[in-house]
């Protein structure tokens, strides 16, 4: 059976992640606070953000850089598009 959640980020009862995604305090937040479809959402504006960026996940200054817009992004702080990205037509 999954488990449901409210969804901060779509302000909705919804189903829930499956797994913590993130270590620490900030993935039992997302496990805790986040469904599905926002979680998906996030890894598509993440890729976007690393592509665009050229950010590396192995970087330790990224990895923080890639918290701190996930924080913005799921719960409510307007995490933005990289300066000069123009979406594929």
């Amino acid at each position: 059976m999954s488990r449901t959640v409210y969804c901060e980020y779509s302000k909705t009862e919804t189903e829930g992640l499956d797994f913590v995604p993130w270590p620490g305090d900030m993935g039992k937040r997302v496990f805790a606070h986040i469904g599905k479809a926002a979680w998906a959402a996030w890894l598509t504006h993440q890729t976007m953000l690393i592509n665009e960026n050229r950010l590396s996940p192995m970087d330790p200054k990224h990895r923080a850089f890639l918290e701190a817009e996930m924080t913005k992004f799921l719960f409510g702080g307007g995490a933005e598009k990289p300066q000069g990205f123009t979406p594929e037509a």
